[in-house]
């Protein structure tokens, strides 16, 4: 939606303002404890395609391990750690204390949810939509949840298969270029619909920073009559966790509840 200095407050309104600050996502992340092929514990090595990634750790430790065209890095994660990464960086947590605890922030809510993100499978799998979703015990929309803990920690193996040859690759001269060439091939198709996803949301986000500028050129106080607040409830005995790539997640709905009664548009 393109804002103009003339919206009203009514169309103001309508911009759905309460998506969360930038249009992000946030999600509480217990990282896996069970070990990989390699005895490592923890996540299945993955990347994405158009968000940056944040963690904020609260709890344990452990480290992050990276595979980029500039080799292998680890970095330590301990609470209050704050590492964030940007698209086609392949990431792996490790649970080294089997207590890591950490809050994710996705930009652009909506494409993590849509299957902006790719396990680093063997490349056999990465052949066809078919084998890759198989494999990665996914549906059609790449939704990252799996439904057993045996189905999250196959996918998890396999990504770290994966992984370690890749690894290995950058070790010996090699490069990422196929494994990034297979990954865009799998994932072109979904672009359309991101796209739409991220006009309707995090781009909304934008233009609500523009509409307030322009009240404020305009001298006009009125829009500060529509503050609010918003609350997701912490239920932290009945939480509804899901298995996702890297541990089992507290997702947090973007919509959350409106604690307060709304006031009327004035206009």
């Amino acid at each position: 939606m393109k804002v103009s200095e003339n919206i009203s407050l009514s169309e103001y309104i309508s911009a759905r303002p309460e998506i969360f600050p930038g249009g992000v996502s946030l999600t509480h992340l217990k990282v896996y404890d069970t070990p990989a092929p390699d005895g490592l514990s923890g996540g299945s090595p993955h990347m994405h395609f158009a968000c940056l990634e944040m963690y904020l750790v609260v709890k344990g430790l452990g480290t992050v391990q990276t595979l980029s065209s500039a080799g292998f890095r680890e970095v330590l994660l301990r609470p209050g750690s704050v590492v964030w990464f940007t698209p086609g960086l392949i990431h792996r947590l490790i649970n080294q204390d089997g207590r890591l605890e950490l809050f994710v922030v996705m930009e652009n809510t909506g494409l993590p949810e849509h299957g902006d993100s790719l396990l680093t499978l063997p490349s056999a799998y990465l052949e066809s939509q078919d084998s890759y979703l198989a494999a990665a015990s996914l549906d059609q929309s790449g939704a990252v949840f799996a439904e057993t803990g045996e189905a999250a920690k196959r996918r998890r193996d396999l990504a770290v298969e994966g992984f370690l040859f890749l690894r290995a690759e950058l070790e010996h001269g090699g490069s990422l270029s196929r494994f990034y060439d297979l990954a865009v091939n799998l994932i072109k198709d979904k672009e359309a619909i991101w796209r739409d996803i991220w006009e309707e949301g995090p781009i909304r986000a934008i233009h609500r920073t523009e509409t307030f500028l322009n009240f404020l050129r305009a001298g006009a106080s009125n829009y500060l009559n529509n503050g609010r607040i918003f609350e997701i409830a912490a239920e932290s005995e009945n939480e509804d966790r899901k298995l996702g790539f890297c541990g089992t997640l507290r997702t947090y709905l973007a919509e959350g509840e409106l604690t307060e009664t709304l006031p009327a548009p004035l206009e």
